[in-house]
């Protein structure tokens, strides 16, 4: 859900910025391609904020993109307790290490997959899976920043291959994605070939961050959430059960040959 206060705080910005601007709700609508009673509702607060419409208002009322940053401030305000810290340590991290079993890391993961992956839980509105995807994509922000993380991610080439014919098309897009990804100098990918039937890495995904200081952070994702771990022994058993994963997985080139072989297999 959205944080309250900083929602607040969003509608009474965007009414200050077009009350500044000397536009009306109707003359405000019309830059934004929305009806004076459709602002009139986002600025009661009887409409839920969406980026579409604080991306064209961001636009139309010249404010630097504050709008939208305020939102996103409110969808990680809106984030579960025990996600939050695990959030901070992603962002501050100057190392990020990744392993996931079954599914493509949440950083490393295109929008069409990701959305495919949220949506597999039924319990989810179309409105929830949207917001969670919003802020998923977010954080891959990180990557891109002035001074990104390292990131080393493993997968197996089993989660690459589950794909019926209908989902093809995104897992044609999510490797491509990985294979582009794996070109980047601070990105390394790596693939646990399906020959390799049993390691430690098949109990359960992991992420390990390593701030600025050289401190590491581990976190743990399960059905009803995750955990940060921080205690230092068992990080110690975290890190040392990567270098076992990691130790499975295929060097930097095979890894890329073997994800495009498995695009390949689908076109034969």
């Amino acid at each position: 859900m959205e944080g309250e206060p900083t929602s607040e705080l969003i509608r009474a910005q965007l009414r200050r910025y077009r009350l500044n601007a000397e536009l009306s709700q109707e003359e405000f609508g019309k830059l934004v391609h929305y009806s004076a009673s459709q602002v009139s509702a986002v600025e009661l607060g009887h409409r839920p904020l969406d980026r579409l419409f604080l991306k064209r208002a961001d636009e139309v009322l010249k404010t630097d993109g504050l709008l939208v940053s305020l939102l996103k401030m409110a969808e990680r305000d809106g984030q579960p307790s025990w996600l939050r810290p695990w959030l901070e340590a992603e962002q501050n991290a100057r190392q990020l290490r990744c392993y996931h079993p079954t599914l493509v890391p949440g950083l490393l993961q295109t929008e069409h997959y990701a959305r495919a992956v949220l949506r597999a839980d039924d319990m989810l509105s179309d409105e929830e899976v949207e917001k969670r995807l919003a802020v998923r994509m977010d954080r891959q922000a990180i990557l891109t920043g002035p001074t990104p993380p390292k990131l080393v991610v493993v997968v197996e080439e089993t989660a690459l291959r589950r794909a019926d014919e209908g989902f093809r098309g995104i897992m044609t897009q999510q490797i491509t994605h990985l294979v582009d990804a794996s070109e980047r100098a601070t990105i390394s990918v790596h693939v646990v070939p399906a020959e390799i039937s049993g390691h430690i890495g098949l109990a359960g995904p992991f992420t390990l961050a390593r701030d600025a200081e050289g401190g590491w952070v581990g976190h743990l994702e399960n059905q009803l959430g995750g955990t940060t771990i921080d205690n230092d022994e068992q990080v110690a058993i975290l890190l040392a059960r990567w270098e076992s994963v990691r130790s499975e997985a295929l060097p930097h080139g095979q890894s890329v040959l073997l994800m495009k072989e498995v695009m390949r297999s689908w076109t034969i």
